[in-house]
């Protein structure tokens, strides 16, 4: 009875007999049409306001987490960065909402698992989401009002776009108050900028499409962006006339329409800015070469990246345009795929370059070929390599097999139940939206596979694609150079742009004292504006409330039993006909020189292929009969001990329950029976290590805090120093340690320890199962695990240690790194999950973030981003800042917080918002494949997380407080915290630092 009420209300969400029909009038908006996807589930709804002329999409699903954006074409006219500029201005303050940051200051104030901005190409679009319903309201109401009545404060441009000011100007010594550039925006983008892959991304893009200028802006640019240009570009394109709305969920479309009809109707409407721009033509073989920077970790004679790209059709024929894209998956994915096994296999080139596979987000599609870590004498070669393995792969054809492998994926990823549904299909309609692609074209799953089955039957189909885009001349090969000077070259540039600009002022001021007054003024008023952060009334701003959160959440039902000697945890769940399945097999003291060769033992297992069997037929076996399977490293503290760490290896796989047998097949096969002995294993094994190398410089910059906070975590705890040995710094270093080892080197001593961790890998002594899947499939499950854990061979035990490897003991490190901002972490051990101490640290990390570190860190030293966290499992309590100009002073924030966090005076107001943060993630939705989890993975029952639920709901002022002495300024007093630093290393980096080198030699 329940099952068929269900059904009924996930009908009615969707039932297209609720929605207006086609010129229906609804609130302001006129219906254009609708339609009902049964294979997504899903009805959309489009209509037009009628005022305005402003664009809006709805899409009813029955999925409680809904989701809103709206979005602006936002051609750039220039490289100032104007779209990102503005994308951070907007958020500072509007006419209902006239306080600073109200966007910041709503993430303490709001449920919502998702809230941020974005600027992409050619549009900026501003999306959350949220399971509750007044939430939903509060939220749109902010965005809304901030994108089209932002106030768009000079002070604000100057924050967050650029100004000139005091290095640090609350300090006294004359290196602190000389003269820099500053602002969030422009920080930031020094950071991308140092990013040899976005630097190569970006560039490729200038002459790709040279009609689109850099939205994210260019450093060298930014700072010729006036607060005028700002507010015309805003006033032209953040109009209702020039935006797209977006809404899904299973809230009424007719409260949502009513809301933003209300905003709409202050506006006129006006001829909006909706130019598609379209690449650039080639007509013949175009060649461009440009200078970025070394990679410090990439061997000298292989620092080249080189593409060649095509034009394709227009993106709007949606078959068309998802045959290509299919069509780039059978060429380049996978170690089986011919361009695979001609370019990278070969040696040509390392890794896949930034802009490699098939762009379909703009006007036309964009196909590109290209491959980083490639010899200088190797550039001019790749264009006829390439044309030579196109030629080849066209004559021979595709097999059908690895065609269906590939839908496979697709259907699997249609049937997997995801929690944020709603945000994925925002970003796959979203750009080709922008770019006059019908979305409801982009919705027709069904009609799209249909249409593609029924070209294919007439053969000859994607070797045609070959022969109409790519098999041709009209191309750019796009190369990017290693330059010795380009590090010193950019600070040069920017020395001679500052001098030019204060020059100026100078002379409009008419002394070079008068100038200096001006601009130090100008830094002192920012100042007063941002410190008015801590005492303004924020009763403006919408909220929820901790009542509104339930103090018991309902509990995954889960089971424990064996089958044979083998612990299964048991979650059934409706999950569409998909069995998910994983495994831990536990180690006890694993050797360290083995621990840290279990990720290249898990890329090597799915490279080297087996005895009987290549790499490339078990892919297609895996796409074929699975949803993908992986072989991993686990780690965890105890929850009841967070000093207490358990290691293992982890299996996972996902598959129809028809073809879980397969699935269990292909993880034994691969993990038991990949042939490390075969003539090829030592070629293939270096080149995974130089792709892993290649680049890393870019990989750590993407996310330099989390290494630094890694590493300082690693000092502290037993399980953080495992986690950074197989994920971290340390793992980095040994990466590219092995990838610089001569070609003569054949690996013997590595390939020896992967044989080892091959014969312990799978063994059952330590083994423990869960299965999650529908409760109809349950017995097969059963039947299916049991011959699996029975074919597995016994007797494999791995080696142990008699001793732990003790801690790194240095409380302050740096990474020298080319970047030209820093990355920071600063971390302090603290209690385990189960101790009542961890909800208050949690509240604590929350305070912090929110009331002191993003005004300290951010507004004021100019980091892209800083806070605090506290991970309760963990048994740590930490700070970071990334992109940040300013690392001295940030050390001494971080370090000075818990006085400041045990000195304040909290409000009621300030724990009822911290409450609300923490239960974001708390009760964030999950996918179905991710409940039950905690407990298998980590051993926290629901017991447990029921107790913490409370704890956290009940945290007291005073209980802060105490947590923030005891945790905090006692471990600071004692030398208790471990920091650690990523960037250029300057003089603030003395002896008390311990340098850690990353700059490999590569071999000579």
């Amino acid at each position: 009875m329940l099952r068929n009420a269900a059904a009924t209300a996930r009908k009615a969400v969707t039932d297209l007999g609720q929605f207006p029909k086609a010129g229906d009038k609804l609130h302001g908006f006129t219906l254009v049409r609708s339609k009902h996807v049964p294979e997504l589930e899903l009805t959309a709804v489009h209509l037009q306001h009628d005022k305005t002329g402003a664009d809006y999409l709805h899409i009813a699903r029955d999925d409680s987490n809904n989701v809103f954006s709206i979005g602006f074409k936002t051609n750039p006219p220039d490289d100032t960065g104007i779209p990102h500029i503005l994308e951070h201005t907007t958020l500072c303050g509007s006419e209902k909402y006239p306080i600073r940051d109200p966007f910041f200051k709503m993430l303490p104030r709001t449920l919502s698992n998702f809230m941020n901005a974005f600027t992409a190409s050619d549009h900026t679009f501003y999306p959350f989401a949220t399971t509750n319903a007044q939430d939903f309201k509060n939220l749109m109401s902010v965005y809304l009002d901030s994108t089209l009545k932002p106030l768009l404060k000079e002070s604000d441009f100057t924050q967050e776009g650029w100004r000139i000011g005091p290095e640090n100007p609350l300090a006294e010594d004359p290196e602190s108050k000389k003269l820099v550039f500053k602002g969030v925006v422009y920080n930031e983008m020094k950071g991308q900028m140092s990013d040899a892959g976005y630097l190569y991304y970006i560039r490729f893009q200038d002459h790709i499409f040279p009609a689109i200028n850099n939205s994210g802006g260019d450093p060298q640019k930014i700072t010729d962006l006036t607060y005028e240009q700002l507010r015309n570009f805003h006033a032209e394109h953040y109009h209702p006339s020039n935006a797209k709305v977006f809404t899904y969920g299973d809230m009424p479309l007719a409260d949502h329409l009513k809301e933003v009809d209300a905003r709409l109707q202050a506006f006129e409407k006006i001829r909006a800015d909706r130019n598609i721009h379209e690449p650039a033509t080639l007509d013949g073989p175009r060649e461009v070469t440009q200078y970025g920077p070394l990679d410090p970790l990439v061997a000298s004679d292989r620092q080249y990246k080189t593409s060649v790209s095509w034009v394709t059709g227009d993106t709007t024929d949606v078959l068309e345009s998802f045959s290509i894209a299919l069509l780039s998956t059978l060429l380049m994915d996978g170690y089986g795929s011919p361009l695979y096994r001609g370019l990278v296999e070969t040696g040509m080139g390392a890794d896949w370059s930034p802009n490699a596979g098939y762009d379909s987000g703009a006007k036309r599609g964009i196909f590109s070929i290209g491959l980083t870590g490639v010899q200088e004498a190797d550039v001019p070669k790749l264009r006829g390599r390439i044309q030579e393995i196109l030629r080849d792969a066209r004559d021979k054809g595709f097999d059908r097999t690895k065609i269906d492998g590939s839908l496979h994926q697709l259907e699997l990823g249609l049937k997997h139940k995801t929690a944020n549904f709603g945000f994925s299909m925002l970003n796959r309609l979203k750009p080709k939206w922008f770019n006059g692609v019908d979305p409801f074209d982009s919705l027709a799953w069904n009609d799209t596979l249909t249409r593609f089955q029924q070209k294919l039957d007439q053969g000859g189909y994607l070797e045609g694609l070959i022969d109409k885009y790519l098999l041709n001349d009209n191309t750019l090969t796009f190369t990017m150079a290693p330059s010795t000077t380009f590090g010193e070259e950019l600070v040069k540039e920017e020395q001679q742009r500052l001098s030019s600009v204060i020059k100026a002022a100078e002379e409009k001021a008419g002394s070079a004292e008068k100038a200096r007054e001006i601009f130090e003024k100008q830094e002192q008023d920012l100042l007063v504006e941002q410190n008015k952060t801590n005492t303004e009334d924020l009763s403006c701003l919408p909220t929820v409330y901790v009542k509104d959160i339930p103090r018991a959440k309902d509990s995954v039902v889960v089971r424990d039993e064996k089958v044979g000697n083998i612990p299964v945890q048991w979650h059934e769940a409706p999950t569409n006909g998909l069995t998910y399945f994983r495994a831990i097999n536990t180690l006890d003291n694993l050797p360290d020189d083995l621990r840290e060769l279990i990720p290249l033992f898990t890329d090597s297992i799915m490279r080297l292929g087996t005895k009987d069997m290549t790499m490339e037929q078990l892919e297609d076996l895996i796409k074929l009969k699975t949803g993908g399977v992986s072989v991993g490293y686990h780690s965890t503290p105890s929850p009841t001990d967070f000093q207490q760490a358990s290691e293992g290896i982890i299996f996972t796989g996902m598959a129809l329950d028809r073809n879980v047998p397969a699935m269990y097949g292909l993880l034994s096969k691969l993990v038991l029976e990949t042939d490390f002995d075969s003539p090829e294993a030592a070629l293939r094994i270096r080149q995974l290590l130089q792709a892993s190398s290649d680049g890393i410089v870019n990989d750590i910059a993407s996310s330099g805090h989390r290494f630094a906070m890694g590493y300082a975590e690693s000092t502290l705890t037993r399980s953080a120093w495992l986690r950074q040995q197989v994920g971290g710094l340390s793992q980095v270093k040994l990466t590219t340690q092995l990838a610089s080892r001569p070609e003569t080197d054949s690996l013997e001593d590595v390939i020896g320890k992967l044989k080892k961790i091959q014969s312990f890998a799978l063994a059952n002594e330590n083994l423990r199962t869960a299965l999650t899947c529908g409760s109809e499939s349950a017995a097969a499950n059963a039947s299916s695990l049991q011959s699996f854990v029975s074919s597995l061979p016994a007797g494999g035990v791995a080696p142990t240690v008699p001793g732990l490897t003790p801690l790194p003991k240095d409380s302050k490190t740096f990474f020298p790194l080319p970047y030209q901002v820093y990355y920071g972490g600063l971390s302090v051990p603290t209690a385990s999950y189960t101790s009542k101490d961890t909800a208050p640290l949690q509240i604590l990390s929350q305070l912090l973030t929110h009331k002191h570190l993003h005004h300290e860190i951010r507004e004021k030293g100019g980091a892209y981003g800083g806070g605090a966290y506290s991970r309760a499992l963990d048994g740590l309590f930490g700070f970071y800042s990334y992109r940040d100009p300013n690392p001295q002073n940030t050390l001494g924030i971080m370090r000075n917080a818990g006085r400041w966090a045990r000195d304040r005076t909290w409000s009621d107001r300030d724990l009822e918002e911290a409450k609300i943060s923490v239960f974001q993630s708390v009760d964030a939705p999950k996918a179905v494949n991710q409940e039950g989890m905690a407990k298998f993975l980590s051993g926290i029952t629901e017991e447990m997380r029921q107790e913490k639920r409370l704890q956290l709901l009940d945290v007291s002022k005073d209980q802060v407080r105490d947590v923030a002495q005891r945790y905090l300024v006692d471990a600071v007093e004692k030398g208790n915290e471990r920091s650690a630093f990523l960037g250029e290393k300057a003089s603030w980096v003395d002896r008390s630092w311990a340098v850690k080198d990353m700059n490999i030699k590569t071999g000579e």
